[in-house]
């Protein structure tokens, strides 16, 4: 099927001004956009995702919708400057609705089994989208140590998504942008790779990306190293799927985001308001402090004030309950800075389960 040419003969492409298809500059060739104001659209779209449903599929990226050009004409006539922050969650709408239709048309052990759920993920987005969005992800970040735009800029993103009311995002293991030029490289190495997999254990959703020029990184089946690291990290976020469950509900109800500032719970500790990427909060239970420096084997934790229970450091047992306190805590590659509130059920059944799966 060439999707172009039939959404050309049924004329639900974005137009310039001239009446022709409006073609965006689209990495290395230009694309036509769909018209999303177009009343035939949303139906042909949906026999697509139905077409690829049919053949397996149960999850999918609903990519791009932020660029919709500013001088662009709508089928709607609306003003395309407003349509252009509108784009990216009538994108969300029309995806959202072909889940839950399918879902209605479904029956018996299909309907109710989870594991036959659709799910989509968004990268564009407006106020309105996380009403539609069932899961989000940061987009294109280099693969590299940075904080503007590499591992630490992915914690940064995920809070403070988290506080805009996207409460399920995440970013690619290892990052997406690689850059392979004589004077100007950016190539993802093995180290930032472990490390990036530890960090995204921790978030809603552990996903890989080989990235924009595969050849040139560090994949998680390039060698043996790689392969036990994925699998370690995969088994540890299956151990809290427990309490993933009830935040994402929790999230539903309340728009508490999975993974939190630490000032959402501490607000009166004045320290927290001072952290960026470097800790992080899974729900009220567990404390992450990723190693997001190359190199590193060591990070700086601080314990908030406020909390009643000391901090379990899940490797080794030790406690750290002195609280508004820094403690320098070791953190090799595969045993990164991981606490949990001492005596607390969910701790204790996270850490059951790492031992269940042999992690501890």
């Amino acid at each position: 099927r060439n999707l172009f040419e039939e959404a050309m003969k049924l004329d639900i492409l974005v137009k310039d001004k001239k009446g022709g298809p409006y073609m965006v500059p689209n990495t290395a060739f230009d694309v036509g956009m769909l018209d999303l104001t177009h009343p035939k659209t949303a139906d042909w779209f949906k026999q697509i995702l139905q077409e690829m449903v049919d053949d397996g599929v149960r999850g999918w990226m609903a990519d791009f919708g932020e660029g919709l050009p500013v001088d662009a004409c709508l089928y709607s006539g609306e003003d395309p400057i407003t349509a252009h922050n509108r784009y990216p969650e009538i994108w969300a709408k029309l995806n959202r609705e072909f889940v839950d239709e399918w879902k209605s048309s479904c029956l018996g052990k299909q309907k109710e089994d989870p594991q036959e759920a659709l799910v989509f993920y968004m990268r564009a987005g407006f106020r309105g989208s996380p009403k539609w969005a069932s899961l989000f992800w940061e987009g294109d970040q280099m693969v590299s140590w940075q904080a503007n735009d590499g591992i630490k800029s992915a914690v940064v993103g995920l809070l403070s998504s988290g506080l805009s009311g996207y409460a399920f995002n995440h970013s690619d293991i290892g990052g997406y942008c690689s850059v392979s030029l004589p004077f100007f490289k950016y190539q993802r190495s093995e180290e930032l790779l472990l490390r990036w997999m530890e960090l995204n254990a921790f978030t809603t959703i552990f996903r890989t990306h080989e990235g924009n020029k595969p050849s040139c990184n560090s994949q998680f089946y390039s060698n043996q190293r790689t392969l036990s690291h994925f699998s370690r990290f995969a088994k540890i976020y299956k151990a809290w799927k427990f309490y993933r469950i009830q935040l994402v509900k929790e999230a539903s109800e309340k728009g508490l985001p999975v993974c939190r500032h630490l000032f959402l719970h501490y607000p009166e500790d004045e320290y927290v308001h001072r952290l960026t990427y470097e800790q992080f909060l899974v729900g009220t239970e567990i404390l992450v402090v990723p190693v997001l420096d190359k190199g590193k084997e060591v990070v700086k934790v601080y314990f908030p004030e406020g909390e009643r229970c000391a901090w379990k450091h899940i490797w080794t047992g030790k406690l750290h309950s002195k609280q508004g306190s820094e403690s320098w805590v070791e953190a090799p590659i595969g045993y990164p800075a991981i606490f949990v509130k001492d005596g607390s059920k969910i701790g204790e059944t996270f850490l059951e389960n790492l031992r269940e799966y042999n992690i501890l």
